[in-house]
């Protein structure tokens, strides 16, 4: 199966908000990639606002992307009640 990204939305504590070709929403959460080589400098929150969809996936103004398949494996559909939990989480990003 192939998964293409139509839209992305960033949100608070590095959470994004991703539409999937087929309109399926899920959430993605960036913050434990933070800590991993260049994904460090999305930690700018002006920075990581600037995610948009590029091709079939996302990337930044620093030109970094991440899979479409791996941001639909470790993203939960929208509505899922850990997304609530996580999304209502104060970011701990040191």
């Amino acid at each position: 199966m192939y998964f293409t990204v139509i839209n992305v939305e960033p949100l608070e504590n590095y959470q994004l908000l991703l539409t999937f070709e087929g309109f399926e929403k899920r959430i993605f959460n960036l913050l434990p990639y933070l800590h991993i080589g260049r994904f460090s400098e999305l930690k700018e929150v002006s920075l990581f606002n600037t995610v948009r969809v590029n091709f079939d996936s996302i990337e930044w103004d620093n030109h970094l992307d991440i899979d479409p398949e791996l941001l639909y494996k470790e993203s939960r559909p929208l509505g899922c009640p850990a997304n609530e939990r996580e999304l209502n989480k104060t970011a701990e990003v040191s």
